[in-house]
């Protein structure tokens, strides 16, 4: 099989493979995890409030937002960046916008390369520089596994090889292989490990705002 017959095979088939365990996968635990709440944390549900809901999502969105994340600004600041070049540059980089365009018949609004260039690398960075606060900081380092290191590098790999296939680094169609499959691996990992905490963060945020704000009181922020 060459090279062209393989990248054909990740942007089709094994794309849609990947899209269709992502979204599905999600589905069925986010149904599975609000059935077993009503089963066990029903209370909660007689304090759901909208605005709770949004006081304790909100203030999490920026980067010195909330109280404990102005504690930790550098650490704020590097999720943050990280996050932001985590969503928007799939999303909105011109190449993948073309690829939308194939698979969906739309597209979104592309960003320059030269900024889809330096978020990749931000990320790489911001991914480095989490990876270490990991190993050195007792607190965190307690709590750390070696899977937590594979699933940033795993976050990572995609942007990587992204960049490396931009500047032409060794062989073009190698990395673009790599950077496919390594971004479909990412999409079918997400909802089986930590990293689905992308969709179950906001369900949890607003659940403490129902819980801590609603009902008792309390700041959610």
């Amino acid at each position: 099989m060459t090279a062209s017959h393989i990248q054909t095979f990740l942007a089709g088939p094994a794309l849609w493979f990947s899209f269709i365990v992502f979204f599905g996968g999600l589905g069925v635990k986010t149904a599975r995890l609000l059935l077993l709440s009503l089963k066990k944390d029903a209370i909660v549900y007689n304090h759901m409030s909208m605005t709770w809901g949004l006081k304790s999502i909100i203030p999490w969105l920026f980067p010195l937002g909330s109280v404990s994340l102005r504690s930790q600004p550098v650490f704020s600041m590097a999720v943050f960046l990280f996050h932001a070049a985590l969503i928007g540059v799939p999303l909105f980089l011109d190449a993948h916008n073309l690829l939308w365009d194939d698979a969906f018949g739309f597209s979104l609004k592309s960003m320059p390369d030269a900024l889809a260039d330096i978020l990749s690398i931000s990320l790489i960075v911001c991914g480095l520089f989490l990876s270490a606060r990991r190993i050195i900081r007792p607190e965190t380092r307690l709590l750390t596994s070696a899977k937590d290191h594979l699933l940033i590098l795993l976050t990572c790999l995609p942007f990587l090889t992204g960049v490396m296939a931009y500047h032409q680094f060794l062989s073009y169609e190698t990395l673009i292989i790599l950077h496919i499959l390594s971004g479909e691996i990412l999409l079918i990992a997400i909802p089986f490990t930590k990293l689905n905490h992308m969709v179950f963060f906001f369900f949890s945020r607003a659940f403490a705002g129902f819980e801590m704000g609603n009902r008792r009181g309390a700041r959610v922020w």
